[in-house]
């Protein structure tokens, strides 16, 4: 069973490789991914909060089919924002509005190894910038205002220490 890698654990502040081959190793990982975002009640999950430095993230937002993420690339965003309130199952606890844009445009390879294109919105679009940044070492606090991070992590780590 996959276990997810909490805040401050540096890994999550690192940069995640390219999957040079969709294999069974990476299926049942993916597979494995989906279980322990469903047993986090989390919609999404990148491969770095479970400890694996490889682009790719999984989500599954209400009313929709799980979805997997291989080497994603965000093709474009819109230029509307919105905020809208996020968490995540490496910070759990704290949540604060974050604004992203409202819909985005990905290319990423799915579990069968097939390449597709995805326009998504609202809460879909928001789930997969939030596990994009994953990829790249951004966490859904660095997207906020330093004061405003900085006691969110205070009240994190009062938390975490109770």
């Amino acid at each position: 069973m996959l276990e997810i890698i909490k805040w401050p654990d540096p890994i999550l502040k690192k940069h995640s490789v390219v999957v040079p081959d969709i294999n069974g190793e990476i299926d049942t990982l993916l597979t494995e991914m989906l279980e322990a975002m469903d047993r986090g009640k989390g919609v999404g999950l990148a491969g770095v909060q479970v400890g694996r430095l490889l682009r790719l993230f999984v989500a599954h937002v209400p009313n929709d089919m799980p979805r997997v993420f291989i080497n994603p690339d965000i093709l474009e965003t819109s230029i509307e924002v919105e905020p809208f309130e996020e968490g995540c199952l490496s910070i759990p606890g704290i949540y604060t509005d974050v604004i992203r844009p409202s819909s985005v445009r990905v290319q990423a390879w799915n579990q069968k190894g097939r390449p597709f294109t995805l326009s998504a919105e609202g809460y879909l679009a928001r789930v997969i910038q939030h596990e994009f940044d994953h990829l790249n070492g951004v966490v859904f606090l660095d997207r906020i205002d330093q004061k405003k991070k900085q006691r969110l992590l205070v009240e994190y780590e009062a938390n975490v220490g109770a």
